[in-house]
């Protein structure tokens, strides 16, 4: 089951994020973030009756709360990624660290991974070698978050995006190790510490900036926001409750895969190319994921 629901997730967190990287291309990356949290905040207090918790600890809420800013400093750094180089790219390579951090996470903890989770490892390192090979700009026809076709402009993935992607994935998988430390009978009470802890720090960053909290919810292109938000959290809910069902370094794992509703977006919807040591790249990263996964 918990295959299954990672799986589910997986697909929920690719589209969710190639939403939130289409409507960067034309918002803050800041604002983007701010916005599908707060969406996704409003439909997990629906959802919160529907996995009722036997007992609330205050230690669930405050290890939600954690990951909560763990995860919205990454949606920041991923979404500004996915704004400034191919989405094709950039989200295979922040689902790298996403998967690796927890199974680091248990290690310190004193879990052994196997041989084949130690060479997936070593072979992610390889993919993103591959990936951040230098090549000439190509073209992409790039999309308003409305759906419009623009102008093309160039995309490549630099060593600056890659750096950054690293990043963001490195949040994530904090974020997992986070709700992983919940309690079983907490329901999505860990989520709700996230959300009252992302929504308000996404808010003074915001405030810190001289920036208006309003500019995330006009304007066009909101429709994309809410939509990414509230896959965001649905993604959220079932790797959860796949943590429930599952060990952390397979439910991470699996759930890592979810570039590949990303990737399938962005070359059909933005029609992106990729060179062919990416390519490579990608299909290394792949298989870096599946051993990890074993």
């Amino acid at each position: 089951m918990s295959i299954v629901l990672a799986l589910g997730a997986a697909m929920v967190f690719g589209s969710a994020d190639f939403l939130g990287g289409l409507a960067s291309r034309r918002r803050a990356a800041l604002a983007v973030a701010f916005g599908t949290q707060t969406a996704g905040f409003a439909a997990l207090l629906v959802a919160l009756p529907l996995l009722p918790a036997a007992v609330v600890a205050p230690r669930d809420i405050l290890l939600g709360a954690l990951g909560g800013l763990f995860g919205a400093s990454g949606v920041v750094l991923l979404f500004r990624c996915l704004a400034k180089g191919p989405m094709s790219v950039v989200a295979p390579v922040a689902a790298l660290t996403a998967s690796i951090v927890p199974i680091l996470a248990g290690v310190l903890q004193g879990e052994r991974p196997g041989a084949a989770a130690v060479a997936g490892i070593a072979v992610a390192l390889v993919a993103v070698v591959l990936i951040t090979r230098e090549g000439d700009e190509a073209p992409v026809p790039d999309v308003d978050p409305d759906g419009a076709l623009m102008a093309a402009r160039p995309v490549r993935a630099d060593l600056e995006v890659v750096g950054t992607a690293l990043a963001a994935g490195a949040l994530f998988g904090l974020f997992f190790v986070c709700l992983h430390h919940t309690g079983d009978d907490a329901g999505l009470y860990p989520l709700l510490g996230a959300r009252l802890a992302s929504v308000p720090f996404l808010a003074l960053l915001i405030a810190a900036r001289g920036d208006s909290l309003r500019a995330a919810f006009t304007g066009r292109g909101l429709p994309t926001v809410v939509v990414s938000g509230v896959l965001d959290m649905a993604a959220n809910i079932l790797f959860l409750v796949a943590l429930r069902h599952g060990l952390l370094a397979v439910v991470s794992a699996i759930t890592g895969l979810y570039p590949a509703a990303t990737v399938l977006l962005a070359q059909t919807v933005l029609d992106e190319r990729m060179r062919r040591t990416q390519v490579a790249g990608l299909a290394v990263a792949a298989v870096a994921a599946t051993l990890v996964a074993v």
